[in-house]
């Protein structure tokens, strides 16, 4: 079909009067109410269904193998090709199902909050309620940056729109699907927001890097002299509840690039679980979930509309999306200084890391390229067992390029600004999980409060005999024999056979960087 084809098709797309330009959150709520895609909760949140898609589906995500990125792309089973010739027909036919509609919704605003690397983006949808969640999403530009706004890339979400796999040449129904040369993201098939906000993460994952920056997916906060703490962590670590810290003001919850400049957040908005939330435990999440926010796949009282956050009946992965604004503690715009601690958070359900570590350079390199967690017996079928869950980088299945690369600059970036860096395991204590205990979270949060603010700089240590990790001796508000994981256990012998048989996981897990310098494994890996 040709770029230029194609970019003429998508503006005579946008020139159509039933296209609905930079509405207001009031406007799309009047939209999503009027059109029957959402109800209105008692604090006037819009709650939606997905469909039978209530999460992403990474085995539908695609990206077009072209000239410029056939050799920079890792092509594997995360990053899946897609030949040009297969995605212009299926644009092609995508954007002929949209023009036929009655409706269409497009937000105008940007990716990265620093006005220097920011990435102009529009998003045209078929759904309402689709552009109302982009527009708490991401940055949301000024009457003057509207006025001067070129998109440079452009997300076209068509969740009505059923790919035939026959002909169209993708898995399923649904398909995610990124053009670099194009400049598009094209998503249909599937309902679920979040394919959206990823997209653009995996985008800007690629688009950075070239421009010496690390896009990375983590949380970020900042305290009261200005020092930055960066949060990196799977799901169920605890890195939104250790983020979120009455005394630091958050950057942002899950998405941020280091420049030379510092940090900035890529998001205008959080995704939040929701999941059991109350306001007890997570004050700040509850309250943000007001006028114009959206609730995904949470169930509502007929009658009253409060929402039931603990039944997950559609889904446990329920989701509110809101604007950073609707969180008092932040800094406005997210921007900060270049980060003084990182913290990794692993939940270890064997019960063998320690609950806290000050790391090598190279030891944060491995773990970051590890990017270790573990899945919990019942949470999935067939898992009767902990198992070890390895994400590359904490974030693999947003990563369009080798994570060698990532890691590499994490590095150069830890030793360039001599940030401190800790491993803290939010899991298990004095036995696997179902025969020990889940680490007490005052604890943890003694642990990564006395990390972030430079009290375990000149600490004592003693060293892991398996994982090689410097332990701190002593932590204030932590008891000594806490810190040591074989002392809480009360079968020694079975700790050291559990904690080696991590080890051997970490090692074989390791054996995929095949390209990465040979130090990393040596002075960064488990001693035996």
């Amino acid at each position: 079909m040709g770029i230029a084809n194609m970019t003429n098709k998508l503006d005579v797309l946008l020139q159509k009067p039933y296209v609905r330009h930079q509405l207001s959150v009031a406007e799309l709520v009047e939209k999503v109410l009027q059109r029957n895609e959402g109800r209105l909760t008692h604090t006037g949140a819009v709650a939606v269904t997905t469909g039978k898609y209530t999460g992403r589906s990474p085995k539908d995500k695609y990206i077009v193998e072209e000239p410029s990125t056939k050799q920079t792309i890792d092509w594997g089973a995360v990053n899946q090709p897609m030949s040009p010739e297969t995605f212009d027909k299926l644009y092609d036919k995508v954007l002929d199902y949209l023009m036929k509609k009655d409706e269409l919704f497009v937000f105008k605003g940007f990716a990265g909050a620093d006005p220097k690397y920011r990435l102009p983006i529009q998003v045209v949808n078929e759904f309402a309620w689709h552009n109302l969640f982009v527009h708490q999403l991401f940055i949301r530009p000024s009457a003057e940056e509207l006025a001067a706004h070129e998109p440079q890339f452009t997300v076209i979400c068509a969740p009505n729109f059923k790919a035939d796999p026959n002909v169209d040449g993708t898995r399923s129904e649904a398909f995610i699907i990124i053009s670099f040369e194009r400049r598009t993201v094209l998503i249909g098939g599937t309902e679920y927001a979040g394919e959206m906000k990823k997209s653009i993460f995996s985008v800007m994952n690629y688009l950075l890097p070239e421009q010496g920056i690390l896009p990375m997916h983590c949380s970020a906060n900042v305290g009261q002299e200005g020092d930055v703490a960066l949060f990196f962590g799977l799901s169920g670590t605890g890195k939104t509840t250790l983020s979120t810290d009455p005394n630091r003001r958050l950057i942002g919850d899950d998405e941020h690039g280091w420049s030379s400049r510092g940090i900035f957040n890529i998001e205008g908005g959080c995704y939040a679980k929701c999941i059991h939330l109350s306001r007890e435990k997570e004050p700040q999440i509850f309250d943000a979930i007001g006028f114009g926010a959206v609730l995904e796949n949470v169930i509502l009282d007929d009658a009253t509309r409060v929402p039931n956050y603990d039944d997950g009946t559609l889904t446990e992965n329920t989701r509110a999306a809101y604007p950073l604004q609707a969180i008092q503690n932040i800094i406005d715009p997210s921007v900060a200084g270049h980060p003084s601690t990182i913290v990794f958070l692993t939940a270890d359900a064997f019960g063998v890391l320690p609950p806290i570590s000050k790391l090598t350079r190279e030891q944060a390199m491995y773990h970051f390229l590890s990017g270790y967690t573990s899945k919990l017996a019942g949470t999935e079928r067939g898992v009767t067992e902990p198992e070890a869950t390895f994400s590359t980088c904490f974030g693999a299945p947003f990563l369009p390029r080798p994570a060698v690369e990532y890691a590499e600059m994490l590095g150069q970036k830890i030793a360039e600004h001599n940030v401190r860096v800790f491993l803290v395991n939010t899991g298990w204590t004095g036995g696997p999980y179902g025969v020990g205990s889940r680490m007490k979270l005052a604890y943890t949060r003694a642990m990564v409060q006395a990390a972030v603010e430079g009290e375990l700089d000149n600490v004592e240590t003693v060293q892991d005999p398996i994982f090689g990790l410097a332990i701190p001796a002593h932590v204030p508000g932590v008891p000594d024999d806490v810190l040591k994981p074989q002392n809480t256990w009360a079968d020694k012998q079975a700790y050291e056979q559990k904690a080696k048989e991590l080890a051997q996981k970490f090692r074989a897990n390791f054996q995929k960087f095949a390209h990465i310098d040979p130090s990393i494994e040596k002075l960064g890996g488990p001693l035996v």
